[in-house]
């Protein structure tokens, strides 16, 4: 009888548990909430792609009943990494120009070069090579602007990543679209044929305003705002591109773009290296956010913003890895931080300037607040969107722990994001990607290098 009663009671209990889809925990939760709350043995409970609740691991084992667990108590969990500025196919260009000019580079070598290789197949298989990478790099959402992108959609929908696509709308022939006027038609079909989806926001994407004339920008904006989508453009990213528009429109490329009314909705603005402090203040309180990609302005030799004027700005900033071909030959969210916060401390001579909390800030919810996206995903919370990793702290160079920011972004590597869940899918377990194989996707790029090569010759 009183086995029976034991059992009942155990049954009553187990019955009385809430369900979860998966439950994760580790040594350490790293919110990004409101209140900066670090969680000591904590863990998340999700369901139905959501987070449902965030606490201390005893508290979530004893609420919920998980289908799915993943229980690292060497390692720490995140919100997932966010993105904002890439052009994902470029990986298959990765390393055919470094060590040039902006100019030289695309004028060159990409432009010839995508000229030669660029199509679908091409855009589909550097797609899953920069979805592949960025997922085992803690990354679960990046915001894209190339061609085909209704191919990047459906290659990166087939991966299980989130992500912020422009269709790309320049001033002379694309490989995709040969004229503005048909990348603008195209760019419509897509965001028709995107909007409202789980994973992909549609976007759209003028290249810049030295590529892009004023009736075009304009074109750009307003279709943008028809579809209540971002739009996602290089503002300000060489001392020359200032130059030029000061000499085109006696005014900064910023300042030229609100003389349109480019900021009526959600604008993403690539770079913004030589942005004055004008620029920023005419910014403030407008849908503008300033995804900073330190690694390509570094090595295209394209100068270091302002950060003390970016960090006075009520403008949120984000982190890029920019495109893998010259610009950057990564899509490592690890190394922005950590270089992000080191040339601004160099270049103020201060090391009190963005400090290790801000640049993981910039990586995660003010990325979203750069895609417009802080409701849903950036940190976590109950209610939003379940995007999280899990890094582990078994490796020599995590020892000894004193602060996680610190840890994060000076001495934990890519290398070290061991699962990765995006809307409560595991798309890596183990650093071992669940939606994409891994020798299919790397066999293709050799391919795919070797054609490259051959077009050059």
């Amino acid at each position: 009888m009183r086995n029976s009663w034991i059992s009942l009671f155990v049954f009553l209990s187990l019955g009385a548990a809430e369900r979860a889809d998966l439950v994760a925990s580790a040594a350490k939760v790293v919110t990004m909430d409101a209140a900066g709350r670090v969680i000591e043995r904590g863990a998340v409970a999700v369901r139905d792609g959501r987070i449902v609740a965030v606490g201390p691991k005893a508290e979530i084992d004893r609420r919920f009943r998980a289908r799915r667990r993943i229980d690292r108590p060497d390692a720490l969990l995140a919100p997932g990494l966010i993105n904002a500025h890439t052009h994902a196919p470029m990986s298959l260009l990765r390393g055919i120009a470094d060590d040039v000019p902006l100019q030289t580079w695309l004028e060159k070598f990409i432009f010839p070069a995508e000229a030669r290789n660029v199509n679908e197949e091409f855009v589909r298989a550097g797609t899953r090579l920069a979805v592949l990478e960025m997922m085992l790099a803690g990354v679960t959402t990046y915001a894209d602007m190339y061609y085909f992108e209704h191919a990047i959609a459906e290659e990166t929908k087939r991966a299980g990543m989130r992500a912020v696509l422009g269709q790309t709308v320049i001033g002379f022939p694309a490989p995709d679209y040969k004229t503005p006027q048909e990348a603008l038609a195209g760019t419509e079909r897509f965001l028709q044929a995107w909007r409202g989806d789980e994973l992909i926001t549609p976007a759209v994407a003028p290249h810049a305003i030295y590529t892009t004339d004023a009736a075009t920008l304009k074109a750009c904006r307003a279709l943008a705002d028809r579809y209540g989508v971002p739009v996602h453009t290089h503002v300000s990213e060489t001392k020359k591109e200032n130059d030029d528009a000061r000499k085109a429109h006696g005014t900064t490329p910023t300042r030229y773009l609100l003389s349109l009314g480019f900021f009526s909705g959600r604008t993403i603005l690539a770079h913004m290296v030589w942005a004055d402090a004008d620029d920023l203040k005419a910014l403030e309180g407008l849908p503008a956010g300033i995804a900073h990609c330190p690694s390509s302005n570094t090595k295209l030799a394209s100068g270091i913003p302002d950060y003390r004027a970016w960090l006075r700005a009520r403008i949120p900033v984000a982190l890029g890895t920019d495109g893998p071909a010259g610009s950057n030959n990564d899509f490592n969210l690890f190394e922005e931080m950590d270089l992000a916060s080191k040339l601004a401390k160099v270049s103020t001579l201060d090391p009190t300037v963005l400090p290790a909390e801000r640049a993981f800030r910039m990586a995660t919810i003010e990325g979203a607040k750069v895609l417009g996206m802080d409701s849903e995903i950036g940190s976590l919370e109950a209610g939003k969107k379940a995007d999280l990793i899990t890094v582990s702290l078994s490796a020599p160079h995590a020892f000894p722990a004193h602060d996680i920011y610190s840890m994060l972004v000076y001495s934990l590597k890519a290398s070290d994001v061991k699962d990765v869940v995006i809307g409560g899918r595991i798309t890596v377990l183990d650093r071992r990607p669940q939606t994409l194989d891994i020798g299919a996707v790397v066999r293709e790029a050799e391919a795919w290098r070797q054609r490259v090569a051959r077009s050059l010759r």
